[in-house]
């Protein structure tokens, strides 16, 4: 009989309706300065992307409607005297709905950082996505737990054993999948510390291409003959990676050699044209053009001259008109490229006789006491 007398509890409907009320009041206030302050801010970061007003506007944005609506309800509920249970509902209420929006805050703020990072200022390249959304996920991921646990235990449940259990089950996965972790943090280890970046164009072993995409487990290679080599994060960190993207310039060494019979004053002239020819082309730096020695079948230079560029077309270009004039100057100075040369000898030997057919055979000479007769052809 007294559960029922209490619907008709006139000091309990008057406090139900001065809570509606309030909670009315209370949630059209904090939604009219929620909204002011976004239009403000975003007037001031009109056409600024990444300020701090820009920011704040939109993390002020994801203020959520739900839960602005059950934080006026909380407010509300000290405005009248009401059970004791709910005021125990109240005092949890409160802390529920305060950590939710706290956690929203932080969600939209962190994914505004990240996306900041990758783009960089005044809409640049920035950070490498990867290290970001890495990065990212993981503070996201500690913020949400921290969040769970924090409801958890102001409802009264005991978060102790639940966080002994998550450790252990932690270990227990990272175990698992120790193979994916590695390629993982070798992907944040390329983030952090840019060994290469998307663009770039790398050789590696027997891989040569360029950098198409770095994933969280793999990174995706377009080679040179066109296929896409793909490769494990971890495996491409413990190879020696030659970055030729970063080059700033290019050190070439070439050899040539000519005659032996050459005279000396024009293997001194050669050495000078050398030069003369890599000054006179342009993007080009002349070190040095030196007689280097003696071979098997020539005289040998070594040039070594530096490319004020890293494009490799530009440096093949530059090669093949410093190989044309080279070819002309030689040809002035009467000097002549060295060919694989075999002198034959035969000593204390006689050569073979030939007979063709039609012709009158060759008298022999007699051979000495001391030569072998070589087979004779018929």
């Amino acid at each position: 009989m007294e559960q029922w007398n209490i619907w008709f509890d006139r000091d309990l409907w008057l406090g139900v309706a001065i809570v509606l009320v309030a909670t009315l009041v209370i949630y059209t206030a904090l939604r009219t300065i929620v909204g002011i302050l976004h239009r403000r801010l975003s007037a001031w970061s009109k056409g600024q992307d990444g300020n701090w007003p820009h920011f704040l506007a939109v993390v002020i944005g994801r203020t959520s409607r739900f839960l602005l609506i059950a934080f006026s309800l909380l407010l509300a509920l000290r405005l009248a005297d009401l059970p004791a249970n709910w005021q125990s509902a109240l005092s949890h209420g409160w802390f529920v709905a305060l950590a939710l929006q706290i956690a929203l805050w932080v969600d939209t703020g962190v994914r505004l950082w990240s996306r900041s990072l990758v783009v960089g200022k005044h809409g640049g390249t920035g950070y490498n996505p990867v290290m970001t959304t890495i990065i990212s996920i993981m503070v996201l991921i500690v913020v949400w737990s921290v969040m769970l646990l924090s409801i958890l235990a102001n409802l009264g449940v005991d978060i102790t054993a639940l966080v002994a259990s998550l450790g252990v089950g932690g270990i227990a996965v990272a175990l698992a999948v120790q193979t994916v972790l590695g390629d993982v943090f070798a992907s944040l280890s390329i983030g952090v510390d840019k060994p290469f970046e998307i663009g770039d164009f790398v050789v590696f072993g027997e891989v040569a291409g360029n950098i198409e995409h770095i994933g969280l487990k793999t990174t995706r290679i377009r080679s040179l003959s066109g296929e896409q080599v793909v490769c494990a994060n971890a495996d491409l960190l413990r190879q020696v990676v030659h970055n030729y993207k970063r080059m700033d310039t290019r050190r070439i060494v070439f050899k040539f050699g000519i005659n032996y019979d050459t005279p000396s004053d024009k293997v001194r002239q050669v050495a000078e044209r050398v030069g003369e020819i890599i000054r006179a082309t342009p993007k080009t730096k002349f070190d040095r053009a030196h007689f280097l020695g003696f071979d098997e079948s020539q005289l040998t230079f070594e040039v070594v001259y530096i490319v004020l560029s890293s494009d490799y077309n530009q440096y093949m270009d530059i090669q093949q008109e410093i190989n044309l004039q080279l070819l002309d100057a030689l040809r002035e100075l009467d000097v002549r490229f060295a060919l694989p040369r075999r002198d034959l000898r035969l000593v204390g030997e006689r050569l073979p006789t030939l007979k063709v057919a039609g012709l009158p055979p060759q008298a022999e000479p007699e051979p000495n006491e001391q030569d072998q007769r070589l087979p004779r052809f018929s």
